[in-house]
């Protein structure tokens, strides 16, 4: 990754540029910020930036032999360290062994293959790619002491070692304390690129030993820009992308390069809808057996995705079209929706929804729960 692979966030660019070129380079550095702004892709760049020996002002080279390295992101002073967890798939990239265990090492490979296809993915898309879609990915104790042994090495070929370490509010307690005690007391030229989604979540002794970096939200036209440079065309499909993302990259090339999650959460959404103003308990009951059938995270995307379709509906029941992120398909569908999302239910209906999220998050019964939210959007739905 380099920074003009980057779409806008020029300002950022510039001061991590800056950094490296008058060698005031922290020693620990936390991207925060929205999703899909490229926080991590940010990080990657900066470290090959760093690693890179024919770098001008601008951006790396792109052909030295660490940036080529870095294209496959394997050079030997680059680690990562994320999210993982015990999986139900033969994971090839590890040993017999070692192949369940919740490390970072056990998927380097997938990690390296994901990163390459889509450096602004969430974490959702990476619980896919290694099959814990129904769990919560940790980064955990063993971690920690690997960490630890990797950075106490000696540097192989740059002048620094480059720990990457994304989502570090993943971190259990045992692992966090460690990682506070590496960065208090760090080996020699070693630097720490931390990537939060969020970030007030990690323990404040960390937040405070970390210069915190903190990345806005993408422009529609910088959103824009991107996905023509992805996708090489301008359609109507990247006007809805556009529309959608609401300043989020990741969620825009999902939707111009995929558009069947957002088709399924759409059409989930409608029949629960549909169901809660007919008051038809059987389509009810039919809804929650089908969604519960989804994995965990699919369930807490649609739970999303249904917020913001509710505030969608609001604003375009206020008369705020200049302002909404519908796509066609949405935006069709709403006209008449609308008026039964208004300022009297619009915050029982969030506070219904944001509660379902965190039960499934907690890992509650998600028959339970999604059957709970349905019979409860009934009354708040229907205009009797």
């Amino acid at each position: 990754m380099l920074f003009r692979d980057i779409p806008g966030q020029n300002k950022i660019k510039a001061y991590l540029r800056k950094m490296v070129n008058d060698s005031r380079i922290s020693h620990a550095l936390m991207f925060h910020g929205p999703e899909g702004s490229g926080k991590l892709a940010l990080a990657l760049a900066l470290a090959r930036y760093i690693s890179c020996t024919g770098k001008t002002e601008e951006d790396a080279c792109g052909t030295c032999p660490s940036c080529v390295k870095y294209s496959k992101l394997a050079h030997p002073d680059l680690h990562f360290v994320f999210p993982a967890a015990t999986s139900d798939k033969k994971n090839e990239s590890s040993s017999p062994d070692k192949k369940n265990e919740s490390s970072s090492d056990g998927f380097l490979d997938k990690w390296r293959e994901a990163l390459i296809e889509n450096p602004f993915m969430d974490q959702y898309q990476w619980y896919d790619k290694i099959g814990i879609e129904n769990k919560q990915g940790i980064i955990g104790t063993k971690e920690s002491a690997e960490i630890i042994r990797q950075l106490n090495l000696k540097s192989y070929e740059s002048d620094y070692k480059i720990l990457i370490m994304w989502l570090p509010e993943r971190m259990n307690s045992t692992a966090s304390n460690k990682l506070l005690k590496i960065i208090e007391e760090p080996p020699p030229n070693t630097i720490f690129l931390l990537v939060s989604e969020s970030v007030g979540d990690i323990i404040p002794t960390i937040q405070s030993r970390t210069q915190m970096i903190k990345i806005p939200r993408l422009s529609d036209d910088d959103v824009r820009a991107g996905l023509l440079a992805r996708i090489g065309m301008d359609s109507p499909m990247i006007d809805d992308a556009v529309k959608l993302a609401d300043g989020d990259f990741n969620k825009a090339l999902e939707f111009a390069m995929k558009d069947e999650q957002n088709t399924s959460n759409f059409d989930h959404f409608v029949s629960l809808m549909r169901a809660c103003y007919s008051d038809n308990i059987k389509e009810i009951m039919d809804w929650v057996e089908e969604m519960s059938k989804a994995g965990r995270e699919h369930q807490k995307m649609f739970l999303s995705y249904s917020i913001r379709m509710l505030r969608e509906n609001l604003l375009y029941n206020r008369g705020m079209d200049s302002i909404l992120h519908m796509s066609g398909y949405e935006s069709k569908w709403s006209v008449k929706f609308c008026q039964f999302i208004t300022k009297e239910n619009i915050n029982n209906l969030f506070e219904e929804f944001n509660l379902a999220y965190n039960h499934i998050s907690a890992n509650a019964y998600a028959r339970i729960v999604l059957l709970d939210l349905g019979l409860k959007l009934v009354s708040l739905i229907r205009k009797d």
